[in-house]
């Protein structure tokens, strides 16, 4: 089966064609287009009219690439949400186009699971992990249990990716902020003192945010605090991973989202796999990003199961929780 993902929660639309070859996933292209605004993050409506702008190229793209015609399409597939209300709609409205005019079945996915399933479905050894899900929005602790993906922890007020972005905006870094971040704190050593907030498996992001603002407006010494806010973030994060996988009883451990190609969160998720005996695993950078090829995969999952959708139910769901698919895929 060969099928067509438009990705569009938020910054990034994107379209892959992914095929399923021996049980696993082949992905013939996964081509991105990222929104970056003037004065930095997301305005939604303006996101989704670049959506729409370069949507039929990117569709167009994808298949010369993938060396695939149009009429070769099995499945249109969509990110259904998690997302922007706006963002979201003008994906779900290019997909049943497509869907429409290729007379191809349609199905909506969730952009979170589909960022765990990528990795299952790309990475060798990679069955049944927890997933460290780390996006903009989105930062959650996630496992496979009792027929649902579960979120053990996540954030109780910004995401990890937002949290950087802000503290990128209040000292003038470019978005997404995160890379430059990553780079800066290269250089930084001397550790600031930030609130560490973690209640159960959940964690908290806004006062350590404000701690640093308040920091550089003191200091100006940006490395420094960059290096100081990635060391207590990354860490509060691989401490609520370990408890998760305490609970669950889960030897793997599986990175995703944009903040996961971060080398530093990367470094300390591995070491604390290393020393529990465990397997860490992290999908290539284009698959950790926002990508229209993890939403092709879940689709093929899906509907190979059974899970089939007609366009009047393709509706978006903004507030679409990780915790409310049925995961008919697994056992």
């Amino acid at each position: 089966m060969i099928c067509l993902g438009i990705e569009g929660t938020a910054h990034s639309i994107g379209v892959g064609i992914v095929k399923e070859f021996k049980k696993k996933c082949k992905v013939l292209t996964n081509l991105i287009k990222i929104y970056r605004s003037e004065q930095g993050g997301i305005h939604p409506r303006e996101a989704a009219n670049h959506h729409a702008i370069y949507l039929a190229d990117l569709i167009k793209e994808s298949l010369k690439k993938a060396k695939v015609e149009a009429r070769d399409i099995d499945l249109v597939s969509f990110s259904r949400g998690p997302g922007l209300g706006p963002c979201l709609r003008t994906a779900a409205t290019a997909a049943r186009a497509l869907s429409l005019t290729l007379n191809k079945p349609i199905i909506g996915v969730n952009h979170c699971v589909a960022h765990l399933e990528i990795g299952r479905g790309t990475l060798d050894g990679c069955n049944d992990p927890v997933l460290l899900y780390t996006s903009g929005a989105n930062t959650q602790v996630i496992a496979f249990a009792e027929g649902r993906y579960r979120v053990f922890g996540e954030t109780l007020d910004i995401g990890i990716g937002n949290c950087l972005d802000k503290f990128g905006r209040t000292v003038g870094l470019d978005f997404p902020a995160g890379p430059k971040i990553e780079q800066l704190a290269l250089n930084g050593g001397n550790y600031y003192n930030l609130p560490y907030t973690i209640k159960g498996m959940d964690i908290a992001f806004s006062g350590l945010l404000t701690a640093a603002e308040q920091y550089y407006k003191k200091h100006k010494n940006l490395e420094d605090i960059c290096y100081s806010i990635q060391e207590t973030t990354f860490a509060a994060l691989t401490e609520v991973t370990e408890r998760a996988m305490a609970h669950t009883e889960k030897n793997e451990v599986l990175l995703g989202g944009g903040v996961a190609a971060n080398k530093r969160l990367r470094n300390m998720v591995a070491t604390m796999a290393s020393e529990r005996g465990a397997s860490f695993y992290v999908p290539s950078k284009d698959l950790c990003i926002d990508n229209g090829a993890m939403i092709a995969w879940l689709g093929i999952l899906m509907y190979n199961s059974g899970v089939h959708m007609e366009i009047k139910d393709s509706i978006i769901d903004q507030r679409f929780r990780t915790d409310m698919v049925d995961v008919t895929w697994r056992e």
